[in-house]
């Protein structure tokens, strides 16, 4: 079996956790802040985690990480 490759882009957006859950950063704190709240502000910092419903193909992508 040849070895697998691992997608470039995935492995610069997640993470894996010791418990085998995959880390992700979240969306819309690029640009047009001034609109948004400091409460979500903050919320959008701070990372979450991979849905279970994609959670195969993030895995899939990642193989050693």
């Amino acid at each position: 079996m040849p070895k697998l490759k691992t997608h470039s882009g995935a492995a610069k957006r997640f993470k894996k956790t010791g418990t085998g859950k995959i880390k992700r950063g979240q969306s819309k704190m690029r640009h047009i802040l001034t609109s948004k709240e400091s409460k979500t502000k903050r919320k959008l910092g701070k990372s979450s985690y991979v849905s279970d419903g994609d959670h195969a193909k993030v895995s899939r992508m990642i193989p050693y990480a």
